[in-house]
This record gives structure tokens, C-alpha cells and sequence, in this order.
């Protein structure tokens, strides 16, 4: 089964996003931080993960690069209310598919998720 993953430390995200995705018929798996996403079984199986820059512990940016240099192909849709150019173009040189800034709309969401999805698919 494939996932598409939300690492936020806020709940509230973590479960407004939850219901908007499963509303459109993904299923979704929450983590409050990149240290339980890592540690999940369920990451290689991640269609794609919505990733939080700042969070307590473990920042997005970090999950990133862990990523990366495990090898592991899972497409991150970065989230922020706190993202300023370096960090976007710090993201999106380490292949983020996406950045989007908090408070973000909807279709903005599902049009990145897609992308997202999309891009695993090629590199499958």
C-alpha cells in the first residue's frame, strides 16, 4: 500500500491536512517529527511526504539530507509559514519537488502532491 506522508509537529496540521487528503481518496500516515518519519517502515513505501521545515528536533531541511544520502527516492513537498528564499533554494537543489508557504490553498496542495507522485512514478 502506498502512503503519502505529513511530517508536521503541529496536530492540528497534522490532522487538517489528514482529512483534506483522505477526503480526495489518499491515504495519508502522520508524524510529529522527522525522527519517527525515518525510524517508520512505512517511508519506502511513501507515494510522497509533505515535510515541515521547522519543527522540534529534527528540522525538514535535515530529514532531507538523511534521505538523500540513504538513497531513498521519496518526493518531498516542503511546508513553512517561515520560508524564506535560502531555505526554497536550499530545498529545491536537494530535489524537493515543492515549497509551499503556510497558509497555502488547497488546489496548491493537490497540484504539488501530483507532481509529487508523478515524479516517483518516473523514477520507478
Amino acid at each position: 500500500m502506498s502512503f503519502v506522508c505529513i511530517v508536521d509537529d503541529d496536530a492540528s496540521v497534522r490532522s487538517g491536512l489528514g482529512n483534506l487528503l483522505k477526503a480526495v481518496g489518499y491515504t495519508t500516515v502522520s508524524f510529529s517529527s522527522g525522527e519517527d518519519f525515518l525510524a517508520s517502515p512505512v517511508v519506502d513505501d511513501a507515494l510522497c511526504v509533505l515535510l515541515d521545515v521547522r519543527m522540534q528536533g529534527m528540522q525538514g531541511l535535515d530529514v532531507q539530507r538523511r534521505l538523500n544520502a540513504e538513497h531513498r527516492q521519496v518526493p518531498i513537498v516542503f511546508m513553512s509559514a517561515h520560508g524564506d528564499d535560502d531555505t526554497v533554494q536550499r530545498a529545491m537543489r536537494q530535489g524537493a519537488v515543492g515549497f509551499l508557504r503556510k497558509p497555502f490553498a488547497e488546489e496548491m496542495l493537490l497540484d504539488s502532491i501530483e507532481l509529487a507522485i508523478g515524479r516517483k512514478g518516473a523514477a520507478n
